[in-house]
C-alpha cells in the first residue's frame, strides 16, 4: 500500500519508547491507548511501531490504524494524536 512505512520498518511499540520519553516525562509503554477507529485500548508497548528516519508511527494491532504520529525536525517534536480516542495515563504519587 503506497504511502505506508514499509512492513520491514515494522517493530513493537516499544521501540517507540526512546521518541515518546523525549516528549513526556512519564513511562510511555505502559500507557493505554484506545483506538478512534476500532475502539480496541492496548498498552503502547503492545502497539505496532514504523520507526524510520522521517518519525515513528505507532498503529493499532487490532485494525493497524495510526493511533501516533511523531516527527522529529529542527528541535521540535511534531505529535499527531487523532488516530487514539484517549491516552490512560497511570501517574505514581
Amino acid at each position: 500500500m503506497q504511502g505506508r512505512m514499509g512492513r520491514e520498518n515494522k517493530l513493537d511499540g516499544n521501540a517507540s519508547a526512546g521518541t515518546l520519553q523525549a516528549i513526556f516525562p512519564f513511562e510511555m509503554t505502559e500507557v493505554m491507548v484506545t483506538c478512534a477507529g476500532c475502539g480496541a485500548s492496548n498498552v503502547i508497548g503492545e502497539t505496532a511501531a514504523y520507526v524510520s528516519g522521517m518519525g515513528t508511527i505507532v498503529r493499532c494491532p487490532s485494525c493497524d490504524r495510526a493511533l501516533i504520529r511523531i516527527a522529529r525536525l529542527e528541535g521540535r517534536s511534531y505529535l499527531d494524536l487523532r488516530g487514539s480516542r484517549v491516552l490512560r495515563i497511570h501517574a505514581d504519587g
